[in-house]
């Protein structure tokens, strides 16, 4: 986080939270809600400067509740994630992953795949779905124990379902397939965060 978030922090400590202000879509792109009615009052505005968002993702985090927030000086600004945390996407290489706000994925450690046809990581960086656009470039990268690639193995041209994947960059993770609303719970994070009740 910013030096001076930090310090803000420490004199301000007893801020209140805010919830219903801030998104995150599904492409990574961030979103203000005016009204702070989260998405329920209509798709937000999207963020368009720069040097805002920058500074969102310099100061975003998660809790031990896996709710994720944007450290707004002295004041936590809660994300509702219409996907995940992180929205994942090929690297400038083309070769490995990096997350919305620019960090390198090292490893992935578990890949979610869920019945809507989106594809989950466990990665060091964090809990995050890939965008969609680079989808079919990383089911063609992930290999099976038998050289197939995700893509054929989930059109039913291997014999076996695949469990086990190969990435040349993020190694060698299980591959569980489970609903979409079952997601957020296996990778502990919370799409819609609301006050500690």
């Amino acid at each position: 986080m910013d030096p001076e978030v930090l310090q803000a922090m420490r004199r301000w400590p007893d801020v209140p939270h805010a919830f219903g202000w801030l998104g995150l879509d599904p492409r990574g792109r961030w979103r203000l809600y005016p009204e702070g009615g989260g998405p329920q009052a209509g798709p937000g505005e999207l963020i368009a400067n720069e040097q805002i968002r920058r500074f969102i993702e310099r100061n975003y985090a998660g809790d031990e509740q896996g709710r994720w927030y944007f450290q707004n000086g002295p004041q936590r600004v809660y994300v509702h994630l219409d996907a995940a945390p992180f929205i994942l996407r090929r690297d400038e290489g083309g070769t490995g992953l990096e997350t919305h706000t620019g960090r390198r994925v090292a490893s992935v450690s578990e890949w979610l795949l869920d019945d809507e046809g989106n594809l989950y990581a466990r990665s060091d960086a964090g809990p995050g779905r890939i965008d969609d656009r680079d989808l079919p470039a990383l089911l063609e990268a992930l290999r099976t124990p038998a050289g197939a690639t995700l893509l054929d193995a989930l059109d039913g041209r291997q014999a076996a379902p695949a469990t086990r994947l190969s990435h040349p960059v993020l190694g060698t993770a299980d591959l569980r397939q489970l609903p979409a609303d079952e997601v957020p719970a296996a990778l502990g994070y919370c799409r819609l965060p609301q006050p500690k009740g």
